[in-house]
């Protein structure tokens, strides 16, 4: 080829190239590292950063931004500070942190953003989902009528908790808070709810044990483990219920029905303290600064029940907080009770006598109530709380001493026997069928005469028996529908037979 083809071949190919090059004036987003400390960065030169964007430190390092001042950003870091100095260069994303969704992080363990800390490879995300995300409008949600079942006798029949309810589990360190929640976990395991658990800034072996428990007793593949842990920057901690709320969202807005239990919210709050006042913001009750309300209610509103038009889904949220003493008026404990439906609160009186779960009937209280239980239990329960409420007072004025009436015996008797059946071990939840064949049995009289060191046995192998015995039967109360007359009448009976049977081989 001449050379002057070869050159007018090259001077028409750089013209194309060139004409495709955007020769506009260009500008890179750009800031600088004032102060680092503490899991804070202190930012200047992004004067059009937002709040809550994602900013960039080079080498996989990031951290969000939590607070804006005239001159300088207040950065929460998510990786520790490591190499970070102040000098260095920072990058603003124009984007927001976002986490991974999605059937693939079922069975999975992470990191509060989405990173496996299991050995089962990469997460497969079906898509990103940003942590901070709206809470369902008035008009989208639908009334809390269907039940979730905790599998806790004390709770499902005195303090039921519906598809979408926000209740919270509180009450001092080591009175069993966490163990009800992940009871409640495994009492899902052939149901069809998805179950995210969430621990803040939790002890690795308290971790751990939980993790076992739900792959032992639950269903771990319908179960999402997020952990932040304490040596973690706290940016991970301060993120992490936001974003185990957002994968629990994936499953809600697309019609299915998901758990989750946070663990717990008082650390978080001790968490967004300890940034609050290293970013300068004034502190005010308990050196709590003024937004921890809000940024409490914000992420538990996201909870609902959707409306049919919004395909029907739920999302359940069990958060859990510490008190002190049985402090229910500190400030967080008081502030988690204004916002949900309800709490469980766990008396150390209680636990320490031996009354596991330690559910205190006089202050807990579900705001849904009858409502999401289940017609088979709620017709079943009857005057249940009321009767052992009644009981709790009597027991109380007998200690200081007198013989009681007939009457009284009788419900220090009946009362004495409901204390009995709402005693129940750790990770051993009750289904349907076992709830409401003790309780039936409760309220009926069956169990005045049985030693109350034998209702545990008595309870052991009652469902069984009901399986074998009375198929059909079970089959209704499974259904959760209340029983027809003729049928309740032979379910009684059915009771009647194997109590005084086992009552006899027991003498």
């Amino acid at each position: 080829m001449p050379e002057t083809d070869q050159a007018a071949s090259w001077l028409a190919s750089a013209r194309s190239s060139l004409g495709q090059v955007d020769a506009g004036p260009q500008t890179d987003r750009t800031g600088r590292v004032e102060d680092i400390g503490d899991g804070i960065a202190l930012v200047s030169g992004l004067p059009d950063a937002k709040l809550d964007e994602l900013l960039s430190f080079g080498n996989g390092r990031y951290g969000f931004v939590h607070g804006l001042e005239e001159d300088i950003i207040s950065c929460i870091l998510l990786n520790n500070e490591g190499t970070i100095e102040a000098g260095d260069a920072v990058e603003g994303t124009s984007s927001v942190v976002s986490v991974p969704v999605g059937p693939g992080l079922l069975g999975r363990v992470l990191d509060p953003l989405g990173r496996p800390l299991d050995v089962r490879g990469d997460v497969e995300a079906e898509t990103w989902f940003p942590v901070e995300r709206p809470a369902p409008a008035i008009i989208d949600r639908e009334l809390v009528t269907e039940p979730v079942q905790t599998g806790t006798l004390a709770i499902d029949t005195l303090f039921p908790i519906g598809r979408g309810q926000r209740e919270l589990i509180v009450g001092d360190r080591a009175t069993g808070k966490t163990t009800i929640a992940v009871d409640t976990i495994l009492a899902q395991k052939s149901s069809d709810m998805i179950c995210v658990y969430v621990a803040i800034g939790q002890k690795t072996s308290s971790v751990q044990r939980v993790i076992d428990t739900i792959r032992k007793r639950g269903n771990p593949d319908h179960c999402i483990i997020v952990v932040a842990r304490p040596a973690e920057a706290p940016g991970l901690c301060w993120i992490a219920p936001f974003a185990a709320m957002s994968m629990a969202e994936y499953f809600r807005d697309r019609g299915q029905h998901a758990l989750i239990v946070i663990d717990d919210l008082s650390k978080h709050a001790a968490t967004h303290r300890e940034v609050s006042l290293l970013t300068g913001r004034p502190p005010g009750r308990e050196a709590y600064p003024g937004d921890i309300f809000y940024v409490h209610a914000r992420l538990l509103e996201r909870a609902a029940k959707l409306s049919a038009e919004k395909g029907g889904g739920s999302l359940t949220a069990l958060p859990v907080a510490e008190t002190e003493a049985g402090n229910l008026s500190a400030y967080i404990p008081t502030n988690l009770i204004s916002i949900t439906d309800g709490q469980i609160v766990l008396n150390r009186t209680l636990f320490n006598q031996g009354q596991k779960p330690a559910v205190d009937v006089g202050v807990s209280v579900s705001r849904v109530g009858g409502a999401a239980q289940a017609p088979v239990l709620r017709a079943s329960v009857g005057t249940l709380r009321l009767d052992y409420a009644q009981f709790i007072e009597l027991e109380a004025f007998t200690r200081f001493g007198g013989l009681p009436d007939t009457h009284v015996r009788q419900q220090l008797v009946r009362g004495a026997r409901i204390r009995a059946i709402l005693r129940q071990g750790p990770h051993a939840p009750l289904d349907l069928l076992q709830e409401v064949a003790l309780v039936t049995a409760s309220q009926n009289g069956l169990l005045d005469a049985v030693p109350e060191k034998e209702i545990r046995n008595i309870q052991s192998g009652l469902g069984d028996y009901l399986r074998t015995s009375e198929a059909d039967l079970v089959k209704a109360i499974e259904s959760g529908n209340a029983l027809p007359p003729e049928q309740k009448t032979r379910f009684l009976a059915s009771l009647h037979h194997y109590i005084d049977t086992r009552a006899s081989a027991a003498s």
